[in-house]
């Protein structure tokens, strides 16, 4: 090739490699301000929504905080009473943000949620509690005592628990031997009385859905108080049942209906209330559950030994007392009657405050809801599936008996 032709072609060729420079250059310059600008827009949209989003809480709030005469705290007594927010005085942590400990200034202890800057589903939350809770009294609710709104901090202020949650005592088997059955039983009747109240004797009806072991807090007495109301929902008078296309709340606990079809009611609850009584009872979880001999869970378990007439072996070790027994069994026999399938065979709270309380005969169990395991129960759920739950001979006029 002549000299001269070879250096034209290498002119078109440094030619070409500057020109995808360029274009190389220009598009990211391009892609970078877009991405920049896109940037830019979405944090202040984000901010805008943000600002919006406490104005409308800061206002709900302080419209409730003054039909309800809810006291206002300011955040440098919130600040010094939990040690500015020290992690040593952090008690756990949820959904609506972080939970601490604070001592005021007189020596009372309070317990401060602390809305999360980042939780949606908080700020709903936020505000149910305090338009609900803080228009109920009851000694098994948990009492708030007010709130805290400055700035982007939003806290609402509770009385202080001192033995913390349920779940920490009847799960935890060194906790669990300093919780006898008369405790237990205390705490029974506490929670259940404290669920009627709610769903018949307070001026609103409400409608807890999350009612769990970890939302039963006890105090220094070991006294119950129903606690997160974050979720729960206000029924009017004439009202017997709601539909959600946004189920919430805990697996293990929640009702058929309700997990299935986002349909929630009292008995809903009632649901709940007899999945807890059988982990009071038992000691157990109901997820997580484990036997060496079948793949049911605790709910399933339950039901086989009521069916086997050996539901004795379904309660905890903590006891070994004969006198206890009768009570022992009239719990199990009354959360197999509260975890029935059919929403309309379980009893309501009044009912159920009634049957822990008497040693009057107790109707048989239906077969129970979400009786389900690794494996199906081949004959003891097919044969119970549509018949009488009169084939357990077993009744609790029969096992008090002495």
């Amino acid at each position: 090739m002549p000299a001269s032709e070879l250096g034209e072609a290498k002119d078109e060729q440094k030619t070409r490699v500057i020109v995808i420079v360029i274009v190389a250059v220009t598009a990211a310059i391009i892609s970078g301000v877009l991405l920049i600008a896109y940037l830019i827009c979405k944090s202040r949209t984000k901010f805008r929504e943000k600002m919006e989003n406490n104005v409308i809480i800061d206002r709900r709030i302080k419209s409730e905080r003054e039909d309800l005469e809810l006291p206002l705290f300011d955040l440098a007594t919130i600040e010094k009473a939990t040690d500015n927010f020290s992690s040593n005085n952090k008690l756990g942590e949820g959904g609506f943000g972080p939970v601490y400990k604070g001592t005021l200034i007189d020596g009372q202890e309070i317990a401060i949620k602390r809305l999360s800057q980042s939780s949606r589903q908080g700020l709903n939350e936020f505000i149910n509690e305090v338009i609900l809770i803080a228009k109920l009294q009851h000694r098994n609710l948990v009492r708030l005592l007010g709130c805290c709104i400055q700035g982007e901090e939003k806290m609402l202020i509770y009385e202080y628990m001192a033995n913390k949650s349920l779940d920490s005592f009847i799960f935890d088997q060194a906790k669990g031997k300093i919780l006898p059955w008369s405790k237990r039983f205390h705490i029974i009747n506490g929670i259940a009385r404290g669920l009627l109240y709610l769903h018949e004797d307070s001026r609103l009806r409400i409608i807890h859905r999350d009612l769990k072991a970890s939302n039963v807090l006890l105090d220094s007495d070991m006294n119950p108080k129903i606690s997160d109301f974050g979720l729960a929902r206000i029924f009017e008078r004439n009202q017997t049942e709601g539909n959600t296309n946004r189920v919430v709340g805990t697996y293990g606990y929640m009702a058929p209906e309700y997990a299935i079809d986002g349909l929630f009611s009292v008995k809903s609850d009632v649901f709940s209330f007899g999945m807890l009584l059988l982990e009071i009872v038992s000691g157990k979880k109901n997820r997580g559950f484990y036997h060496p001999n079948h793949s049911l869970n605790l709910i399933g378990h339950a039901w086989k030994l009521w069916r086997e007439g050996r539901p004795l072996e379904l309660i905890d070790v903590y006891s070994d007392n004969s006198w206890t027994l009768p009570e022992m069994l009239r719990c199990i026999h009354v959360s197999l009657l509260c975890v029935q399938q059919v929403p309309e065979d379980r009893p309501n709270m009044s009912s159920v405050v009634m049957m822990l309380g008497s040693e009057s005969l107790l109707p048989e169990p239906r077969e129970p809801g979400f009786l389900i395991g690794k494996n199906s129960l081949g004959v003891d759920s097919s044969s119970s599936k549509h018949q009488s739950s009169s084939t357990n001979e077993i009744s609790i006029t029969q096992l008090e008996a002495r």
